[in-house]
């Protein structure tokens, strides 16, 4: 199947993702209707290491969504993944958003007015099967 032309060629691990620059200016289209437009981006991004928190922590406050690839730091040092996701659990909960895991490799992490959809399951009498 031919590709759609809409994707892009995923870059090297080492590559820094590209940031689109902040949207704090004001919307020509939209002036006079509101002051300020602010725009939400849905960035996709590796964890690499601990120090990544911090910009992960911002772009979040600024209202942004973040997909993290938590691989990177996986390879590395698995208790360094559990401490980073706890962490991010604690500041999405501090700030009233919402965060929730993706399949094994990705986490996604939302700002305040955005909710992630849960499907709610039935409880039932059979014992759940584990990845463990």
């Amino acid at each position: 199947m031919p590709p759609l032309g809409i994707f892009h060629k995923p870059k090297k691990e080492d590559e820094k993702p590209e940031m689109p620059p902040s949207e704090n200016a004001e919307n020509t289209e939209n002036k006079g209707k509101e002051e300020n437009i602010e725009k939400t981006y849905l960035k996709a991004m590796p964890l690499r290491d601990l120090s990544d928190l911090e910009g992960i922590k911002n772009e979040v406050k600024n209202g942004n969504i973040l997909i993290l690839r938590i691989t990177p730091l996986a390879s590395k040092n698995i208790e360094d993944v559990k401490s980073a996701v706890n962490e991010l659990y604690e500041f999405a909960e501090s700030i009233g958003g919402d965060i929730a895991r993706l399949g094994e490799e990705r986490i996604v992490i939302c700002p305040q007015n955005v909710r992630i959809w849960r499907e709610k399951t039935p409880v039932t009498s059979e014992p759940v099967p584990t990845a463990a």
